[in-house]
């Protein structure tokens, strides 16, 4: 009953930190993009800080402490950041994808869109987990 009281009064306890990455403090890269909704499928204009391997959304560009994201991407998470144009017919589209879903951002201009696309698979590259030896497992050795 307390832990719906927090929730209700919104006094909820701060159980995501966004793994302590201090997302208002020099951010690799921020910026202006238009993000088509997961649930909806409209267009909004979100500001985007890219830092230490994640890509948080935001309603303002006025990010502090305080702020609270929208939404958050594990880039390490993400198999391929490149351009969409050709998908979506729409000028500096590009898009993000993980295993299961892709996600489609728009920029306001192609070197914008280079930039970020640049930006997200260098962090893709630094932060995904490579597999090392100890973790292949050989099937046809196990008989």
């Amino acid at each position: 009953m307390a832990s719906l009281w927090r929730a209700a009064t919104g006094l909820t306890e701060r159980t995501n930190d966004y793994d302590g990455v201090e997302f208002w403090s020099n951010p690799e890269r921020t910026g202006w993009l238009t993000k088509q909704g997961e649930y909806i499928k409209t267009w909004r204009r979100r500001w985007f800080v890219l830092k230490q391997g994640k890509l948080f959304w935001f309603k303002e560009s006025s990010v502090t402490r305080a702020s609270r994201p929208r939404g958050v991407i594990p880039v390490a998470s993400c198999l391929t950041v490149k351009g969409a144009e050709d998908i979506l017919n729409k000028q500096y589209a590009f898009e993000l994808s993980t295993r299961t879903e892709t996600m489609y951002f728009i920029a306001d201009s192609e070197k914008e869109k280079e930039d970020w696309i640049n930006s997200i698979g260098r962090s893709i590259v630094q932060h995904s987990r490579s597999v090392t030896d100890s973790e292949i497992v050989d099937y046809d050795s196990k008989r």
